[in-house]
C-alpha cells in the first residue's frame, strides 16, 4: 500500500473511532437511566401560600395553532387572581388579528390575559421572552410554545417543587399529538422520547445539568435574572440560559410523568429547519459555555456530561466525512487483498449502530410500548439520522465558522392524529439546495452498493443500504414536498393585518 493509501485509512478508522466513542455514550444514557430510575423527584418542603405566575406564550405567524394554545392554557386549573397569561406575538401576518381577537374573547371571560405586539424580531424568540418579562407580575414564569396543548393540571404539579428555595426549574415531558400521521412523524416521536425519557431522567437524577427545553417548563423569575437573562447570541436560547442558571448554583427538576403534548412537523423541510437551528445553537453554547464549564470546580461526572451534551451534533460533521471514505475504503482494501480487514470496521459500526437500537428500545419500553412495535422503526431511525448528517453537519459548520444566521420558525398546521390541514406556501418549511446534495450521497452510494455484491464484499452491504436509504428518503423527500408546496396555492384565511403603526409593546 502507498503511503496515501495507508493515511487515508488512518484518517477513516480514526473518524469510526470517535463516532464510536459517541455512540456509547447512549449505553451510559441507558445505564445512568436504570441506576436512577427509582429516585422519584418529589417537593422538598410545602408552599404556605401559591405564588403568582405567568404564562408567556411567543408566537411569530401562527394562524393555524394560536386560538388552540390559548384556550388550552386558559384551561389550566390555577386561581385565575394568581394567574397571568401574555400572548408575546411578533407575527407579521393574519395571526395578529386572529390572536387579537382570542385574547379579547378570553378577557372577557375573566381571565387575565394581555396582548403584547413587537413590531420587530430583535433577538427573536429570547427578545420576545425578555420584552414580555418587563411587562410580567409574576413570581414564577412558564413558557409554552405555538404547537402546545398543555394540561390542566399543569401548575399544580409543577408549582409546588419551588418550594426547595435551590430550584430554579423545572420541566415536564414533550407529548405528541401527531405521532400516528406518518412514519416520519413516528420518528421524531422515538427520537424526542429518547431525548426526554432517558437522556433528561438520567442527567437529572444522576447529578447532571440537563436543559429547559424551551416550553413545557416553568422558571423562578429570579433564577433568569440571576444567569444574566435571555440572550440571543445563540438560536438555542434555552439551553444557554439552561447552562448559565446551573453554573450559577440553580437545581433544576424534571418530570417525565406530566406530559404536554404538542405537534411535531409533518413536512421533511420544516423538520430538517428545526433540526438545522437545534445543531448550530447547541455548537454555538458549546463554543460560548464549555470553556467556563471545564475550568470551572464542578465534579468530573458533571464537566464529562455537559461535554457530550454539548458537543453531540459534531458526530454529524464526523458522519458526512465518513459517508465520503466508506465506500473508498471498501475499494481500497478490496484492491489490496485485504478483504478480511473489512472486518475490522464491525465493532466501530455496532458501538455506533447497536446502540441506537439500545438506546431507543429502552425509551419504547419505558413508554410502555411492547413486543414487535418496539424494534419496528429502528431501521428507519438510523437511516434517518444518517440521512439528516448533511443537513445538520451544514448547521455544526456555520456555528463552528460564526456564520450568523435568524430564528427559523418551525411552520405549525395544527395536526393531530392522521388529520393536517392544508397550508398556505409561507408556513411550509423552507426549500434549499440541500436535497441536491443528499440525492448525490444517494447515488454515491448505489454505486457503493453495485460494487460491493458485484465483488461479494457481503459484509459492508447492510451499512450501505442503511447510507443509501436514508440519503435517499431525506433527499427524496425534500424535493418532493418542496416541489408539491410550489404546485399548491391555498388561499389565505383573512386579509394581513400590518403592524406597522404598533407600539414595541402593546397590550390588550
Amino acid at each position: 500500500m502507498t503511503t496515501v493509501e495507508i493515511i487515508f485509512l488512518a484518517v477513516y478508522f480514526s473518524l469510526l473511532s470517535v463516532l464510536g466513542v459517541y455512540g456509547s455514550h447512549r449505553y451510559r444514557m441507558a445505564f445512568l437511566y436504570y441506576r436512577h430510575k427509582f429516585k422519584l423527584p418529589t417537593p422538598n418542603g410545602t408552599l404556605k401560600v401559591l405564588p403568582k405566575v405567568t404564562i408567556q406564550l411567543p408566537i411569530f405567524n401562527e394562524m393555524y395553532v394560536v386560538e388552540r394554545l390559548v384556550e388550552s392554557v386558559c384551561r389550566i386549573d390555577y386561581p385565575r387572581e394568581l394567574l397571568e397569561i401574555q400572548l408575546l406575538d411578533d407575527s407579521t401576518d393574519e395571526t395578529c388579528g386572529i390572536a387579537r381577537a382570542c385574547v379579547e374573547r378570553h378577557r372577557q371571560k375573566g381571565h387575565d390575559i394581555v396582548y403584547i405586539h413587537r413590531v420587530n424580531r430583535q433577538g427573536f424568540k429570547a427578545g420576545a421572552l425578555e420584552n414580555g418579562l418587563k411587562l410580567a407580575s409574576g413570581e414564577y414564569v412558564a413558557v409554552f410554545d405555538a404547537d402546545f396543548v398543555p394540561s390542566p393540571d399543569f401548575l399544580m404539579r409543577t408549582v409546588p417543587f419551588f418550594a426547595d428555595a435551590k430550584v430554579g426549574m423545572v420541566q415536564v415531558r414533550w407529548g405528541h399529538l401527531n405521532r400516528e400521521f406518518s412514519i416520519l412523524t413516528q420518528a421524531q416521536s422515538i427520537f424526542l422520547d429518547g431525548h426526554f425519557i432517558i437522556e433528561h431522567t438520567a442527567r437529572n437524577r444522576a447529578g447532571c445539568f440537563f436543559n429547559f427545553n424551551g416550553t413545557a417548563g416553568i422558571w423562578r423569575r429570579t433564577t433568569i435574572g440571576d444567569a444574566g437573562g435571555w440572550q440571543h447570541d445563540t438560536l438555542t436560547e434555552d439551553l444557554d440560559l439552561s447552562y448559565r442558571a446551573q453554573l450559577k448554583g440553580w437545581q433544576f427538576i424534571f418530570l417525565p410523568e406530566v406530559i404536554s403534548p404538542a405537534e411535531v412537523p409533518v413536512d421533511m423541510n420544516a423538520f430538517k429547519s428545526q433540526q438545522h437551528r437545534w445543531a448550530k445553537g447547541s455548537i454555538q453554547t458549546a463554543k460560548k459555555l464549555l470553556p467556563t464549564i471545564l475550568k470551572s470546580d464542578l465534579p468530573l461526572l458533571v464537566k464529562r456530561e455537559a461535554f457530550f451534551h454539548l458537543t453531540n451534533n459534531m458526530a454529524y460533521l464526523l458522519m458526512v466525512l465518513l459517508s465520503v471514505l466508506m465506500p473508498i475504503s471498501m475499494v481500497v482494501r478490496f484492491q489490496h487483498g485485504l478483504y478480511g480487514t473489512l472486518f475490522l470496521d464491525l465493532p466501530f459500526f455496532i458501538t455506533a449502530t447497536a446502540s441506537v437500537c439500545v438506546f431507543y428500545v429502552a425509551a419504547q419500553r419505558e413508554r410502555g410500548v411492547k413486543g414487535w412495535e418496539r424494534f419496528k422503526y429502528l431501521p428507519f431511525l438510523m437511516s434517518l439520522g444518517i440521512g439528516l448528517a448533511i443537513n445538520n453537519a451544514k448547521a455544526v459548520g456555520e456555528a463552528l465558522l460564526n456564520q450568523q444566521s435568524g430564528f427559523a420558525r418551525t411552520p405549525k398546521t395544527g395536526a393531530e392524529g392522521k388529520n393536517v390541514k392544508a397550508v398556505k406556501k409561507s408556513y411550509r418549511g423552507s426549500k434549499t439546495l440541500m436535497p441536491v446534495v443528499e440525492l448525490l450521497f444517494a447515488a454515491y452510494f448505489t454505486g457503493a452498493l453495485w460494487f460491493a455484491i458485484d465483488s461479494r464484499i457481503y459484509t459492508s452491504v447492510p451499512f450501505i443500504i442503511l447510507f443509501l436509504a436514508g440519503f435517499l428518503y431525506v433527499g427524496m423527500s425534500s424535493l418532493m414536498q418542496g416541489l408539491a408546496g410550489r404546485r399548491t396555492k391555498v388561499p389565505d384565511a383573512a386579509p394581513a393585518v400590518t403592524s406597522s403603526e404598533e407600539q414595541p409593546r402593546q397590550a390588550a
